[in-house]
């Protein structure tokens, strides 16, 4: 304590973190020593070499979401993250939600398997159309409603047809589910029905994968001529509609587009969103919507993998989105977000002309920009890597061979503006360096 000048509270923190590493150890009674140093055997792995075998020629690869889950070390802004930055979480009101559910004499029982009933019906309100609440099952975030609708959905071996670009999470989750996939060229406009008909035909898929709102990578809308383009396709071709509806609470303006499943009484349309993005990363909370047969398949798989979503993390949310913070929250982050998607624009457009953004986004948290031709997206991410700055670079996007070079610049995770107007002028410092 003299020596660092820290209060004995810092000094057994400090302590029980070298414990945890195994550099000291402790002794009831006897103290604290340095930890014995572990022999050279001690440290050799074991032979794993037999489940190379075992393991066959199955690959998941994560390594396209991990950009989005990689700690910021300090020092580093980060282009690439999924979620907001921590001053954008609603932290008080999601800790007074807590605080009261927690109180709730059920908040530790166990819940109906397919959510509560509060729950499922503020869902059912803010989805719209025809969707019940008991059409509504919920799930631990919107990833697992995405992989449990693409298992239930897509048999092993059989075609999912997606957007090119898309969301890295569709493709690892179709690709560990042996899935192939078919990828359909889209615009800001959307997916172009005349080649997702065209894929339908020739692939025989009986499932798409879309995102009409704010889609991920490219912030596109789908207009609403495709969107009644889309359902007739996917009619004609006796296939489902995955509508992967993330972005629901982050346009950057007042009102947002119709649901697609709010358009469809037939069941076509499987629908899933989430609470995570707009609140906070560990709500993890999600909804899927199936309707008939499709439905029983989905809440049996849902029921095989895990059960149930815990019952107080769902009454923290009911008591979250009941509250008048869940309003006043929405409109401070959909006016922060599009405070700094135009920082960030005004950044590109005056420090990295070389970059071409085609499309302004109207919500979700990202700016899709093109490489000039010949430049290495790799070689730009980890040039800027070495600067202090994370970002995403385009191939992860696509389910094939990329037609150029694309970075996905996240304006949401940055500590603020000030912060994006660093980064932006780290990344046009990199790319001089690699053109």
């Amino acid at each position: 304590m003299r020596r660092y000048r820290a209060s004995p509270v810092s000094v057994a923190r400090a302590v029980a973190l070298l414990v945890d590493e195994g550099v000291v150890t402790t002794r009831p009674g006897a103290g604290t020593y340095v930890a014995s140093p572990q022999s050279a055997d001690a440290r050799t792995p074991g032979d794993f070499s037999w489940q190379t075998t075992a393991l066959g020629d199955r690959v998941i690869d994560a390594g396209a979401l991990r950009v989005y889950l990689e700690p910021v070390t300090p020092g580093t802004i980060s282009l690439a993250g999924g979620y907001p930055h921590a001053s954008l979480l609603p932290v008080r009101e999601l800790s007074q939600a807590l605080q009261r559910a927690a109180r709730r004499p059920d908040a530790w029982t166990r819940p109906p398997l397919p959510g509560l009933p509060a729950l499922q019906t503020w869902f059912a309100s803010e989805i719209g159309g025809s969707v019940r609440p008991g059409d509504v099952l919920i799930t631990s975030g919107g990833q697992a409603a995405m992989s449990t609708a693409i298992r239930a959905l897509v048999a092993p071996g059989s075609a999912l047809i997606v957007e090119s670009p898309t969301y890295p999470g569709a493709i690892a989750a179709a690709r560990a589910a042996g899935v192939r996939l078919v990828p359909v060229p889209l615009d800001f406009d959307g997916i172009r029905p005349d080649a997702l008909e065209e894929a339908f035909a020739t692939t025989r898929a009986r499932a798409v994968y879309v995102q009409p709102m704010f889609q991920n990578p490219t912030g596109s809308v789908l207009e609403p001529a495709r969107r009644r383009e889309l359902l007739r396709v996917a009619t004609r071709a006796g296939a489902f509609v995955i509508e992967d509806d993330y972005a629901r609470h982050l346009a950057h303006a007042d009102g947002s587009p119709r649901a697609l499943i709010a358009d469809d009484d037939s069941g076509r349309v499987v629908y899933l969103t989430s609470l995570t993005k707009a609140a906070a990363p560990s709500l993890r909370l999600g909804a899927l919507v199936a309707r008939g047969p499709a439905a029983e398949r989905v809440r049996a798989l849902h029921v095989v993998d895990e059960f149930f979503v815990p019952r107080f993390l769902q009454e923290t949310a009911v008591e979250f989105v009941s509250s008048p913070g869940w309003p006043r929250h929405l409109r401070a982050l959909q006016r922060a977000l599009g405070l700094r998607k135009q920082a960030m624009v005004r950044a590109l457009a005056g420090l990295a002309p070389h970059l071409a953004v085609d499309h302004v986004p109207a919500g979700g948290m990202h700016v899709w920009a093109r490489l000039a031709d010949g430049v290495d997206e790799a070689d730009v991410a980890e040039s800027t890597r070495r600067r202090g700055v994370l970002l995403s670079p385009g191939g992860a996007y696509f389910a094939t061979e990329p037609a150029g070079g694309y970075l996905r610049l996240s304006f949401a995770a940055a500590a603020g503006i000030d912060e994006l107007e660093v980064a932006v002028h780290e990344l046009d410092a990199a790319l001089s360096d690699v053109e």
